[in-house]
């Protein structure tokens, strides 16, 4: 199979790389698609917060699901039980500050018409100086001009490319779970730093919350072990119960939190985007964001190039890079830093770090520029 872009990897980067390139011939290489069509009943409780700037991108490629949730306000609580910081779309003049949608309401959305899928797991790949062959486990070929490498945290495309990557594990995972809540969330968003845990409580249809409590690890084993009834006093108690008496409607799972950097985004024919060039920490939600981000940069630089211009030239790679690149290191900086900051144990560093808070909420300026960045 020859194609201009072979994108290695169907998971929410890579398959917006697919829907969004135009004028090129694409394939979707995957060892697991994901099915098409709409989301089952029932809650998914794995859930994004995506920026309307991506959720534009996403309506523009006809893959915007119905199950999403507006967030209207954002409450972001200190760990002194008296420091809080308080967004509002209404007050920042737009519509909202981000959605919530479920994972596999937006996989299904993406996937609904995607064409040229190539099921099979990448066992091979080599870059000849015009174009980059893969080979699969079972013996299919793929030749391509532009290698996209959407292919997760463990790479495969990165590895082979020969790219460098750093990778730290945090000593927490983010136990996740839905709950039905007594008292209506009215779109908005709620998280309380915990001196080092960090939990969050985000709006879904209904009456329903999504939870991401990102804590240690031996607390989230203690969370996983508990009966329903228990876990939903606990995360009620937690959050000051807040929304009243809450209810299980997904079990709890967990996922190891870890901080990846690839050293370069790109090399010869090659373009990393999503987590096979960098994994953050979910306490600002904004994983999954950089990699729709890293979709939508890499479509400009292709479509801008010039007429009959070689997708994978290196020079033309560079500008997605060079796009990409400060955004990237500015979030990754910004909630690693967050991670530390909250989690240091000094008096004197809590003292600072819940003034700070309030002081960004009293400088409406400043939050009005947090909030259109963190909108793009």
């Amino acid at each position: 199979m020859d194609v201009d872009v072979a994108i290695v990897g169907a998971g929410l980067a890579g398959a917006a790389l697919a829907r969004a390139v135009r004028g090129l011939s694409v394939a979707l290489v995957a060892d697991e698609p994901a099915a098409p069509g709409t989301a089952p009943q029932g809650f998914d409780s794995r859930v994004y917060s995506i920026t309307p700037g991506n959720a534009a991108f996403l309506g523009s490629l006809g893959a915007w699901p119905r199950e999403a949730t507006p967030v209207r306000a954002m409450r972001v609580f200190g760990d002194d039980g008296r420091s809080v910081l308080e967004f509002d779309a209404y007050r920042a003049g737009v519509a909202e500050l981000a959605w919530i949608v479920e994972d596999r309401a937006l996989q299904g959305a993406l996937h609904a018409s995607l064409e040229r899928i190539v099921p099979g797991r990448v066992q091979h790949m080599s870059i000849e100086p015009d174009l980059a062959r893969l080979e699969l486990e079972d013996g299919t070929a793929v030749q391509a001009r532009l290698v996209a490498g959407a292919d997760g945290a463990q790479s495969f495309v990165r590895a082979a490319a020969g790219i460098a990557a750093t990778q730290d594990d945090y000593p927490q995972r983010a136990v996740v779970a839905n709950f039905a809540c007594e008292t209506p969330h009215r779109e908005v968003a709620l998280q309380w730093f915990q001196g080092g845990p960090v939990l969050a409580l985000l709006p879904l249809p209904g009456n329903h919350v999504s939870m991401v409590w990102s804590t240690h690890v031996d607390a989230a084993e203690r969370l996983l072990s508990l009966e329903p009834a228990a876990l939903c006093r606990e995360v009620a108690a937690a959050s000051g119960h807040v929304f009243g008496e809450f209810s299980l409607v997904t079990l709890a799972r967990a996922f190891p939190l870890r901080r990846i950097s690839a050293r370069r985004m790109v090399a010869p024919r090659v373009a990393l985007v999503g987590d096979a060039a960098h994994v953050i920490h979910p306490l600002a939600g904004q994983g999954a964001n950089l990699g729709l981000q890293d979709a939508r940069v890499l479509t400009g630089v292709l479509e801008g190039r010039e007429p009959g211009r070689d997708p994978g030239d290196l020079r033309l790679l560079r500008r997605y890079e060079r796009a990409r690149a400060g955004d990237v290191l500015a979030m990754d900086a910004t909630v690693h830093g967050l991670y530390r900051l909250f989690g240091a144990k000094a008096r004197s560093v809590e003292r600072v770090r819940n003034a700070g808070l309030n002081l960004v909420g009293h400088l409406p300026v400043l939050k009005n520029l947090l909030i259109r960045q963190a909108m793009a």
